[in-house]
């Protein structure tokens, strides 16, 4: 009984899982032809030395098409993501750079283990000479040097004298000449009489008052221009 049932359900079983095949085969076509972005892989591993297998610490592992990328830790081991066609580059001080292309792999997970090969760089000779100046070219070095040119000063120029508005005098006016007035009788009565000496003496007084007045109103206009040389 159990060969019959088996044999009956049989063929309907193998028709479906040809049936879900055959549709997850389109499902990933048609994903393909729609423009699907490419899935990502995990690339881990190890960066060593060729021939040693020396882990190479600090060995940088960058996707070329993003310029992006890590250093390897201090064991050489490194994880990096990419797309499945991604192209990977290994550098490393002192060792020829290396290209891994991941070939659009259907894995989302690759161990890969790079082997750097050591690049011979030669090095040019650097020749290091001490030497020290002797004091004769010290004092050259030193007279030869242009001294630094002192600020200019601007002397602030002072005033010009005030001048006056008229010329300055000082010299005190003369004493009026006595006039010979009339006949020679007046004037020898001017001159010996009594009356003519208080005359004369009055005269000489208002004279004398006038001269005074005259040099205290020169004094006082002289007064503005009063020379100050010493800024008194």
């Amino acid at each position: 009984m159990l060969r019959l049932l088996v044999s009956y359900f049989f063929p309907y079983r193998l028709a479906a899982f040809l049936l879900i095949l055959s549709g997850l085969l389109l499902a990933r076509q048609a994903q393909a032809q729609a423009g699907a972005p490419n899935p990502t892989v995990r690339v881990s591993g190890t960066v060593s030395a060729a021939g040693t297998r020396e882990p190479i610490p600090g060995a940088t592992v960058q996707v070329q098409r993003t310029r992006r990328g890590v250093a390897a830790d201090i064991q050489g081991d490194f994880l990096v993501t990419a797309l499945a066609t991604d192209t990977l580059l290994f550098r490393a001080v002192g060792f020829k750079p290396k290209r891994f292309a991941l070939s659009n792999t259907t894995l989302s997970q690759l161990v890969v283990q790079i082997a750097l090969v050591r690049d011979s760089v030669r090095l040019s000779e650097v020749r290091i000479t001490a030497d020290r100046p002797d004091r004769a070219s010290i004092n050259r070095a030193l007279r030869n040097m242009k001294p630094p040119t002192p600020p200019a000063v601007k002397v602030p120029k002072r005033a010009p004298k005030p001048k006056p508005l008229f010329a300055v005098d000082s010299t005190a006016p003369k004493a009026e000449a006595p006039t010979i007035s009339g006949s020679n009788v007046d004037w020898l009565y001017d001159q010996f009489s009594r009356q003519g000496k208080e005359r004369r003496k009055v005269e000489q007084l208002k004279a004398n008052d006038a001269a005074e007045k005259a040099l205290e109103k020169r004094a006082q206009y002289n007064k503005a221009f009063k020379d100050n040389r010493g800024y008194e």
